[in-house]
């Protein structure tokens, strides 16, 4: 399948917002369109994530989202891969993995010493695409949260 992959800027806001609306309804978010257009505009707008969209002709249908971290083992910058989606109708043709090697890419003209991410353990898509693209499992660690 042809595609090509851009990264993301302000011109790309109402596309970058529909997809990530998308992707949150796929993890049983309620769809908020205007809420996930104000989010990704201020990721963009202060350089906080890194967004880079995958097109398959003129459509764009998927997408990766980057934020900045910083590795105490390493001593370096390194990438969360926080958000990965493509479009139900356009997955099986590897546009996740185009997506995920862009996200290497990314890490090699920043000079950041990897990517990190975390998945549900009921993702299975996720959980058999990861290790096909190198990530290693880490079983040592639990991840805990705190929600205000």
């Amino acid at each position: 399948m042809d595609y090509s992959i851009k990264k993301a800027s302000m011109v790309d806001l109402d596309v970058a917002t529909d997809l990530f609306n998308q992707y949150r309804i796929f993890y049983r978010q309620q769809p908020d369109y205007e809420k996930c257009k104000a989010f990704i505009r201020e990721r963009l707008k202060q350089g906080q994530s890194h967004i880079f969209l995958v097109y398959v002709a003129d459509q764009a249908v998927g997408f990766v989202q980057l934020y900045e971290l910083y590795h105490y083992i390493k001593l370096g910058k390194q990438w969360l891969l926080s958000d990965l989606f493509v479009d139900p109708n356009f997955r099986g043709n590897g546009l996740s993995v185009a997506l995920i090697d862009r996200s290497k890419k990314w890490c090699n003209e920043t000079g950041a010493c990897g990517l990190m991410l975390e998945t549900e353990k009921t993702n299975d898509i996720g959980n058999t695409l990861y290790p096909r693209c190198g990530f290693e499992y880490d079983g040592l660690h639990n991840y805990y949260y705190w929600w205000k």
